[in-house]
């Protein structure tokens, strides 16, 4: 039987970003933490579960200093919605679905960052590679 991972402390979570602990963004969070690669508007219905009053711009802020802070990463893969995850600082990459548009991490292809080595840096100190993966979902594959 696989253990659950212990619930984050969210106000300590924030507090270590040097963050404010408000209402707002410990239920925007949890609710990345509950729902990752969620989109905004899943985030917002997720949120006003908890906080039925919440304002959407209350929790698109909280969404964009979570971001800042590094306590989440903004993904949005080309035509899709920005979506948001809490796996943070190791740069791993993503696989979309073409059909529905599920969304999978990917662990580095070649070990530490930036797992990928440009062949021309002009100049630049990289420290991160961003990779998605297109294909088809096995849920979709299935009904092909």
């Amino acid at each position: 039987m696989a253990a659950m991972t212990p619930r984050p402390d969210y106000s300590v979570l924030l507090r270590g970003a040097e963050l404010r602990v408000t209402r707002p963004r410990v239920a925007t969070l949890e609710a990345v933490f509950g729902h990752p690669h969620a989109d905004t508007e899943t985030v917002i219905s997720v949120v006003r579960r908890e906080l039925p009053e919440v304002s959407h711009q209350a929790v698109y802020d909280s969404l964009s200093a979570l971001t800042a802070a590094g306590l989440v990463r903004r993904i949005q893969p080309h035509g899709h919605l920005a979506r948001y995850e809490t796996r943070v600082g190791d740069n791993h990459h993503h696989v979309v679905c073409r059909s529905c548009g599920a969304i999978g991490d990917v662990d580095c292809a070649t070990g530490a960052a930036p797992c990928l080595h440009a062949s021309d840096t002009h100049g630049f100190v990289i420290d991160e590679a961003e990779v998605i993966y297109w294909g088809t979902c096995p849920s979709c594959s299935a009904s092909l």
